[in-house]
């Protein structure tokens, strides 16, 4: 048991009980108990399996491969549809958890056995999304801000154009390519400070 997840779930405003609950099933797995991105996260081989997290609505154990699982009880969620890999198990209540404990397990060993299949799942190029007509026009017209955006990486360029097609009036597709221009060019991504 590591100590930051310890004072993870000490910290934690909502969901002490249901965490506790898909830790102990999680580690009955015999996986390893690490902290990374803020969650418990646990690993085979040091190869990441699954992850707990919480949210207003619900707390989830996230499978980093929950898309090549198979789903025979139908409790795997893709969280938006730009989420190619991973796939979550939500629940609202410790009672959820233990009715399903089981079939958590089961669906931990199935992830354990992807990953030493050494399976990996085919991710879409960022090729394959669509550009948007605003963004398209300005990377036509600014040969410096096209080179800027191709010399970001895969994710980063992903990340802008899911922000530049959300909104569906033109007008606010326009305005946020606008307003990324000067990160873009500093070969920055989205999020970057």
């Amino acid at each position: 048991m590591n100590p930051k997840v310890d004072a993870f779930i000490d910290r934690a405003q909502t969901w002490q009980k249901e965490f506790e609950k898909l830790r102990a099933i999680i580690l009955d797995c015999g996986l390893t108990e690490e902290f990374k991105w803020g969650q418990p996260c646990y690993a085979y081989q040091d190869k990441n399996i699954v992850l707990i997290h919480g949210f207003k609505e619900y707390c989830a154990m996230l499978f980093f491969k929950g898309a090549l699982m198979s789903d025979a009880d139908g409790i795997l969620i893709q969280q938006t549809e730009n989420v190619q890999s991973a796939r979550q198990v939500r629940f609202t209540n410790v009672k959820e958890i233990t009715k399903l404990e089981r079939v958590l397990k089961a669906y931990v060993y199935q992830a354990i056995e992807v990953e030493k299949a050494g399976l990996k799942v085919k991710l879409k190029k960022t090729k394959d999304y669509a550009v948007p007509e605003e963004f398209q026009k300005k990377l036509d017209k600014t040969p410096k801000l096209k080179k800027a955006f191709e010399a970001l990486t895969p994710g980063r360029q992903r990340a802008y154009l899911f922000y530049f097609s959300a909104p569906k009036l033109s007008k606010t597709r326009e305005s946020r390519v606008d307003k990324s221009v000067k990160q873009i060019l500093a070969g920055k991504g989205l999020d970057d400070d």
